[in-house]
């Protein structure tokens, strides 16, 4: 599962349990109730996940809904978040305190968004080398994650650029 890219130190066991708990899906449910409810109550889930990426979906329906009859652009930000920031976790376990936040977002609304929607990240690997490098250096560090969401007919809706400091805290 893991290339040459990253070595074994950087790729903990506390990730690789981790990892199995986000693709358990009564874990990962019951996890999101207690911790995201917002998030719970307009049913994203998790379609599958490896430290590489994740697909997140957000179902179109009246817990996402705006008046407009689209999904809501806070749903949609709140999904996108999601599949970056699960891969951003996932790079954190195992290495100590590390705190995350976001601080910046941008948004490219393309298209109404009126069914299904996954959003995807591609950008696991990326989290892994700068928190590597937050661990190493001690100095907080920046990473711009984009995170795209497609409807079931292929059509992409959103581009979500979604920037995640991280400090590692001794």
């Amino acid at each position: 599962m893991i290339t040459a890219t990253l070595s074994a130190p950087v790729f903990t066991p506390e990730a690789e349990k981790r990892l199995q708990d986000f693709n358990t899906s009564w874990k990962m449910r019951l996890w999101m109730f207690r911790q995201l409810p917002a998030a719970w109550f307009m049913g994203i889930k998790i379609k599958s996940m490896t430290w590489q990426n994740a697909e997140i979906t957000l179902p179109y329906g009246w817990r996402s809904q705006n008046p407009y009859r689209s999904i809501y652009f806070a749903a949609q930000c709140a999904a996108a978040e999601m599949s970056t920031g699960i891969l951003a976790t996932l790079a954190c376990e195992g290495r100590g305190k590390i705190s995350m936040l976001v601080s910046n977002i941008e948004v490219d609304f393309t298209k109404k968004a009126t069914q299904l929607t996954t959003f995807r990240c591609e950008d696991g690997e990326k989290a892994f080398e700068i928190v590597q490098k937050a661990v190493e250096t001690g100095k907080p560090q920046q990473l711009t994650m984009v995170s795209v969401g497609k409807q079931l007919s292929g059509e992409i809706v959103s581009v979500m650029k979604i920037t995640w400091s991280f400090k590692h805290k001794p």
